[in-house]
């Protein structure tokens, strides 16, 4: 990966300063922190575009030219240095600022979303993630983020009518910079280090969403999850979105049950042999939300009923397909074989617009589990 240094335009650009040295005593010095190897081409969006696919960099998208002035703008607004190392890719290779800032400047990014992408890089590169085989497998997974605290509102991330995908926002720049960053440093690319088979639109600009907690009867799901308050972001592997509606059930127990039975298919990851264990990630719309909750306020109870209504009966499957799951010990004493090991494994969270009731279905990989990060504040730079 590395920084451009283009053929200037006609256009008058904005240079920042070079950062300010650590090592240089009270007041400091002025140092040039940037390492990646520079390369000419044209200050021009589609003439960059066609540069970076012949390079093996571009997405297919227009990429805005990750110039020097605008690497070090971007940085600028940050107080980060480049050569901070946020997180060793599955191959080894480094992912620093400076690395994530190029990608972000090339996805369109604004520089305030600095933090936010870094978390959430730091929580895909926990090993519990499992960052390698979400990479390289055969399958559409890619990973999906909930954003929680007041950065929703900051940053533009959707939480309301299509928050899953649609809104003009530019969360999508920011789930594309994380894209980006999968891409170029962690090595995701389709037919040479991943093997999906089909791949998915989120593989482009991933799901960035936010839960709506102020809609939400429950404590917002970083909290639930992490005892974090305020910002934070969950980290979760999705193979696509399912959309569940019911216009017909009246009361909890009818929604949980529509909704369990529906997120358990048999060729969902949760239930393949080549799985021993998975997670199940559900969104309910705040209307649906609010009429569980006035039947059942607890939170781990309503994770427990859709826990049990989403499993599948052990004779539901062939022979061949129930004989691996039970030589796992994945088929229970009531004859069922349930899409995750516990209920806590139900990642629930609210979101979504207020038209209708229906739930969102977000499949996981199977061995790559959910983690939970604060985001944290971005400082000024030192004025000088």
């Amino acid at each position: 990966m590395s920084i451009h240094k283009i053929q200037p335009s006609s256009r008058k650009t904005k240079v920042a300063k070079v950062l300010v040295s650590r090592d240089c005593g009270p007041e400091g010095c002025e140092v040039d922190w940037l390492s990646s190897r520079h390369l000419e081409t044209e200050d021009d969006v589609a003439a960059f575009t066609d540069f970076s696919l012949r390079q093996g960099w571009g997405d297919g998208l227009p990429l805005i030219p990750p110039t020097d002035a605008r690497v070090r703008a971007f940085l600028a607004a940050n107080h980060r240095y480049p050569d901070d190392l946020i997180a060793k890719m599955p191959d080894g290779s480094e992912c620093t600022v400076e690395k994530i800032v190029i990608n972000a400047v090339m996805a369109g990014a604004p520089p305030e979303s600095l933090e936010l992408i870094i978390a959430a890089i730091e929580a895909i590169a926990e090993p519990d993630f499992e960052l390698y085989g979400v990479n390289a497998t055969t399958a559409p997974v890619y990973p999906g983020f909930i954003v929680n605290g007041p950065i929703r509102d900051a940053l533009g991330i959707p939480y309301g009518y299509g928050c899953a995908g649609g809104v003009a926002t530019k969360a999508n720049a920011i789930g594309r910079a994380i894209r980006l960053v999968m891409r170029n440093i962690a090595g995701q690319v389709p037919g040479v280090s991943s093997q999906t088979t089909f791949g998915s639109p989120g593989r482009l600009a991933s799901l960035l969403l936010g839960e709506w907690e102020e809609k939400s009867p429950w404590a917002p799901l970083a909290e639930r999850r992490a005892g974090i308050r305020g910002d934070a972001v969950t980290a979760f592997s999705a193979m696509g979105t399912m959309n569940i509606l019911d216009t017909t059930s009246i009361g909890a127990m009818a929604f949980l049950e529509m909704i369990g039975k529906s997120v358990a298919y048999p060729g969902a990851n949760c239930f393949s042999p080549a799985m021993e264990y998975s997670e199940m990630t559900i969104a309910l719309n705040p209307i649906c939300a609010e009429v569980i909750a006035r039947e059942i306020p607890s939170v781990t109870v309503v994770q427990e009923i859709l826990w049990r209504y989403a499993s599948v009966p052990a004779q539901y499957l062939q022979s061949y397909h129930r004989g691996q799951l039970e030589a796992q010990g994945r088929v229970r004493e009531d004859g069922k074989i349930y899409a995750t090991p516990e209920p806590k494994d139900i990642v629930l969270f609210v979101c979504g617009g207020l038209g209708g009731l229906h739930a969102l279905g977000l499949h996981s990989f199977g061995s790559a589990l959910s983690q939970t990060k604060p985001i944290a504040r971005a400082m000024a730079a030192t004025p000088g």
